[in-house]
């Protein structure tokens, strides 16, 4: 069956973003062990991804638990943000801005609030695409199968209609049981090599 969608991860794919290790510099700042800033903010990082608390909570529950105030909990955001958001793949974000209107076109990103208006800020991926499911705004995250449904639901295709990258294999097993043609983002050139492929194998199958 013909390729009528084609949908995309943003971390690790549309976002070039390598580890700067923002907890590991704060921990040395606060003089704590290795991982127990992840520890002690463990459940606000797993609200916000899923939506359940707001931004407005994550600061102030950031400052409840490490004791800090306004000005420390703005700079420990400021760090993750840059880290989050990266640098724009400038070559692969124009190929996807190309697909349209011939494809349908979408993006599935596990998320923390906030990250809809940082990235329409700072690289407007939702002028690029039909539309952006963000795990915190539908409290569901890959791998879970129901987030590729929504997705499926919502461009009005069944899952062989579609293909997906991630730069993680691992959170789309679900989407290639349902039917979904998946692939693994390494460079450029192999994604894009890979897209056209199956695009052309799907027109004569």
């Amino acid at each position: 069956m013909a390729i009528k969608a084609i949908v995309f991860d943003i971390g690790g794919v549309l976002e070039i973003t390598p580890n700067l290790g923002i907890d590991e510099q704060w921990e040395k700042k606060l003089n704590l062990k290795t991982g127990e800033l992840y520890e002690r903010l463990r459940e606000v990082w797993k609200g916000g991804s899923l939506g359940t608390i707001s931004i407005q909570q994550v600061h102030e529950d950031f400052g409840r638990l490490m004791k800090w105030d306004e000005t420390q909990v703005n700079a420990y955001m400021d760090d993750v943000w840059r880290e989050y958001l990266g640098a724009l793949n400038v070559e692969l974000a124009d190929y996807f801005r190309s697909l349209r209107p011939k494809y349908k076109t979408a993006i599935i990103s596990n998320s923390f609030v906030g990250a809809r208006e940082k990235e329409a800020e700072h690289y407007q991926f939702d002028t690029i695409c039909d539309f952006i499911i963000y795990s915190h705004e539908v409290g569901l995250s890959k791998p879970d199968p129901r987030i590729f449904a929504l997705a499926c639901e919502r461009l009005g295709l069944q899952p062989n209609e579609i293909i997906f990258v991630d730069d993680h294999a691992d959170v789309y097993a679900s989407a290639v049981e349902m039917g979904m043609h998946c692939f693994e983002f390494n460079d450029n050139a192999q994604i894009i090599a890979e897209i056209e492929a199956c695009v052309q194998s799907n027109l004569n199958s």
